[in-house]
């Protein structure tokens, strides 16, 4: 074929695909028309009716009086649909009173709607209160949009911080107890139809479905904000004169274990949690595993004495001071020679509780730890938790026992360690802290209660007896001297522990006390552990402090307590009074006299006749429960002049001019003296003179 018959030929194949592409495409067309119009057209239906989230308010916060500790506020964003049928007639009066309301011109709104880019939808204002949401909801306009927007609001600042915690920008708890009972707070979010055009622009779908909100839960705490300030502010101050590197203080109801107040140092404002440093959001008292130290000491003792292995008053020779234990040196801060096994736990000896210690068969050892809840979690309602470290007796070495009978080769939380101490103070028992007492529903009912059952008895009510009065000579006369309190018996131990770091022991302690009060019938359960303090390395010089000043000041709080503390003197017996003679006054004037001056009186008949005769009479001397009777004149009488000497000012002119006697009162304060006399009948003008 030459040249001109190829190019004629493929003219002729493109203007053959020319001829059928137009074909392709109607068929297509009429395929997608009818064979897939009805499902794109639901699938375009379903994209431009779609559903608006409506957001649920978050339930409150509350402590155990009440008060309200987080909740959230509501803020409104004002929508408008200008199409709606009924708003043109209404809009100068809508604007006219969004401009008062907002304090923007109307102007500026009658802007916003004719610039609008959607026709059936512009927003307005942002950020509006529930006052001024409930003002536009009673103007009724047509076309009115009211979104809600929930903004969580912390009433306290940095108050119970850790135990609050707080949200992220979703709303959604993040730590806290805003995390742990983030699925009951929340609520239930709701919906309202919507319509989108095909540039995805929101218009209102006026009359469309709404489906609306179920509001959170409210929860109800076990702190108390009064108890729960003053632990943080002690906590600070200890810190602070310490120079320590964080501090952490927990305080719990030994027989129920509701946690009474809990605090670190550092801490932050839940309002503004991204503003601070990641340490100041950590809560020492359920994330951080320390070493207890001599506050163990009391798991070794309670084991001996349960066991019969040591009697409080069996003598123990320590030495001077120092022995030689497998290879390794063993001190006390100060010899103590041959001691009772109850002073050597009041000093706290190292060498005395490793003897004892010695005595117990390493199951043993391990089962009384175990069963006061070291090496597990406590299981408390707050997020976090670590469960420690408590070796099998598989895995002891042979310093293991020696190291546990003074609390090292063991960690804990300072929660867990004072949990153990729970047990001691309630008589055996082990108790499951907790720190959410309640939940409320909208209405607030009460919808749940923790319970408050004891997990487990780990040791006898006689054990506990017997060793709470080495607790109290700790306090009194050992290492805890610094946590007395004039007048209240207290019960606790000191502890100093060596830090731990990068495996190694170093020159850093950390520094800790734990007790009750009072002793005798223990209401509260109380830990503080400093980490490094500078000032005062031991727990007796470091701890013991915050915590007697935090107890100093929570007496006031336990009514029975203070009481115990300053006895209330009996009122003195009141005197009998002596009832004046009211004979010659106006009935009603009469009465009010007597009341003032603490008698009670039972009103004439006549209450604007002259008073003539009183029973009892002037002189007598009566009781509180007496009620003196009052006999007034015939009304024929109450014309004569009453003896108004002592009255107020006031008193004698409504008396005169209620019986129709003009007067004149010269003068400011008591009648001093009157014209006509008592007794007379005025023939003109009555003169009073007060003074």
């Amino acid at each position: 074929m030459d040249i001109k018959g190829q190019i004629l030929s493929r003219v002729y194949v493109v203007l053959v695909l020319l001829c059928i592409l137009p074909v392709l495409v109607v068929m297509r067309v009429v395929h997608v028309a009818f064979g897939q119009g009805e499902e794109l057209r639901d699938i375009g239906e379903r994209q431009a009716n779609s559903y608006q989230e409506i957001p649920a308010m978050r339930g409150t916060i509350l402590d155990r009086e009440g008060r309200i500790l987080a909740v959230n506020t509501a803020r409104y964003d004002l929508a408008l649909d200008p199409k709606m049928p009924g708003f043109e007639d209404v809009q100068d009066e809508f604007f006219d009173k969004l401009s008062k309301l907002t304090r923007r011109p109307a102007s500026y709104f009658r802007r916003r709607v004719r610039e609008r880019s959607s026709p059936n939808y512009v927003l307005l204002e942002r950020d509006l209160d529930e006052a001024q949401k409930e003002e536009i909801d009673e103007w009724d306009i047509p076309g009115v949009i009211l979104s809600p927007e929930f903004g969580r609001r912390y009433n306290y600042g940095k108050t119970g911080a850790h135990v609050l915690g707080h949200v992220n920008t979703d709303g959604r708890g993040i730590a806290g107890v805003e995390m742990q009972y983030d699925e009951y707070l929340r609520g239930t979010p709701g919906r309202r139809a919507i319509k989108r055009d095909r540039l995805g622009r929101i218009k209102a779908f006026v009359g469309g479905s709404v489906v609306e909100p179920v509001n959170g839960e409210s929860i109800v705490l076990t702190i108390d904000l009064i108890r729960q300030t003053i632990l943080e502010q002690e906590l600070a101050r200890g810190v602070a004169e310490t120079q320590a590197n964080w501090g952490t203080a927990i305080a719990m109801d030994p027989y129920t274990g509701a946690i009474l107040a809990m605090a670190n140092v550092p801490t932050y404002d839940p309002n503004e949690p991204g503003a601070y440093r990641v340490e100041a959001l950590r809560n020492h008292a359920v994330t951080d595993q320390i070493e207890p130290g001599s506050t163990f000491k009391i798991v070794t003792a309670i084991a001996a004495l349960d066991r019969g292995k040591v009697s409080m008053d069996e003598r123990i020779d320590t030495g001077p001071g120092y022995m030689e234990v497998r290879g390794r040196m063993l001190r006390d801060s100060h010899p103590l020679g041959v001691a009772t096994f109850r002073e050597i736990l009041a000093q706290s000896s190292n060498i005395g509780m490793h003897k004892v210690a010695e005595r117990l068969e390493p199951g043993v050892l391990y089962k009384y730890a175990r069963d006061l809840g070291f090496g597990q979690m406590s299981w408390v309602d707050l997020p976090g938790e670590v469960g420690g470290r408590l070796k099998k007796p598989s895995e002891w070495s042979a310093t293991t026992r020696s190291a546990l009978s003074r609390g090292y080769e063991i960690s804990a939380t300072p929660l867990q360690i004072l949990t153990a101490y729970c047990a001691l103070a309630n008589g055996g028992l082990l108790v499951h802290p907790y720190i959410v007492s309640e939940r409320r529903d909208v209405t607030g009912r009460t919808i749940w209660t923790a319970p408050t059952d004891s997990v487990r008895r780990v040791f006898k009510a006689e054990t506990a007896r017997k060793l709470l009065p080495a607790l109290e000579e700790a306090v009194q006369d050992g290492t805890a001297k610094r946590a007395q309190i004039e007048g209240l018996p207290i019960a606790g131990k000191t502890g100093t522990a060596m830090k731990v770091v990068g495996g190694r022991y170093t020159g850093a302690h950390r520094a800790s006390f734990v007790g009750f009060f009072p002793a005798d019938n223990p209401q509260v359960a109380m830990i503080v552990v400093l980490d490094e303090p500078k000032t005062a390395t031991f727990g007796g010089t470091a701890s013991a402090p915050i915590f007697q000043r935090i107890a100093s000041r929570w007496i006031g709080t336990f009514p029975k307590l203070a009481e115990r503390l300053a006895p209330t003197a009996p009122l003195p017996a009141r005197a009998p009074d002596v009832v004046p003679s009211v004979v010659g006054r106006p009935g009603a004037i009469a009465a009010s006299q007597l009341l003032a001056v603490g008698i009670a009186a039972e009103q004439p008949e006549r209450p604007s006749g002259i008073v003539e005769k009183q029973i009892p009479g002037a002189g007598m001397q009566v009781d509180a429960a007496t009620t003196v009777k009052l006999w007034a004149a015939r009304d024929t009488e109450t014309q004569k002049m009453p003896d108004l000497s002592g009255l107020s000012a006031r008193q004698a002119a409504f008396w005169l001019a209620s019986r129709g006697i003009p007067y004149k009162i010269e003068g400011q304060g008591r009648v001093v003296s009157q014209s006509p006399e008592a007794g007379e009948r005025p023939s003109g003008l009555a003169m009073i003179q007060c003074r």
